[in-house]
């Protein structure tokens, strides 16, 4: 049975085994899909700026850098496959903590990655359905992202680029707890340090901007001994 998406997919494909990787791509593009190619994390990085792919297929074990560092350097929220040969409990753990949304060991059939690939982007689009209908129930807070201020009801926001991408990605899984440790990783691109407290720095001055622009610094509360919560009001 031939699997179908039902939209030409833009694949990006990261991995040092060049015979491996022109197959795949042969394979991906012979079922009517875009894919672009990187030999490494860093060249992955370059070429997210000129490509703008609905998926990333990423190896782990790579040359310069690898798919783990990749993960924590990179600025996008592009969802990600692992696709590796390491199949171990640690490194799957480690994968999905820095942000790696599925993981498929290699050996692996095209039929499999490609069900696997239509399953993410289906979940994807139910999700931004709902941050769509979220915008309009929560009294219209609107993000803009070109100078990283919020439209709140009535009031304006006016954040910096961290202050901004945080209260966003807290909104985004409003009524749910994040810990500091997935903040630090997914937003600030970096791990947290025993006495590190950037994170907290940025929340406090977010509290402050809320206050100043009459608006609850409740609309982040903090759960102690974990994380923080966006309120649901």
């Amino acid at each position: 049975m031939r699997i179908v998406l039902t939209e030409m997919t833009k694949i990006l494909l990261v991995d040092d085994d060049l015979e491996f990787r022109d197959l795949l791509k042969e394979a991906l593009e012979g079922e009517g899909h875009d894919v672009v190619c990187a030999a490494d994390g860093l060249d992955a990085l370059m070429r997210l700026d000129t490509f703008t792919p609905d998926v990333i297929l990423l190896d782990l074990m790579m040359p310069k850098l690898n798919g783990f560092e990749m993960l924590l350097a990179r600025k996008d929220n592009t969802p990600v496959i692992v696709i590796s040969a390491i199949d171990s409990e640690e490194e799957r753990i480690k994968g999905y903590e820095l942000g790696a949304d599925d993981f498929l060991s290699k050996p692996f059939s095209v039929k499999e990655l490609l069900v696997r690939i239509q399953a993410l982007i289906r979940r994807i689009n139910i999700s931004k359905g709902q941050d769509t209908a979220d915008l309009t129930l929560n009294k219209h807070i609107q993000f803009d992202e070109t100078d990283y201020t919020v439209a709140i009801a009535d009031q304006q926001l006016s954040l910096t680029q961290t202050e901004f991408r945080l209260f966003k990605y807290l909104f985004e899984r409003k009524g749910q707890v994040v810990t500091k440790q997935e903040l630090q990783r997914r937003v600030l691109k970096k791990e947290l340090g025993r006495f590190d407290r950037n994170l907290d720095m940025h929340i406090s001055n977010t509290r402050r901007k809320l206050e100043q622009t009459r608006l609850p610094r409740s609309l982040i509360n903090t759960v102690r001994g974990q994380g923080y919560s966006f309120s649901l009001w």
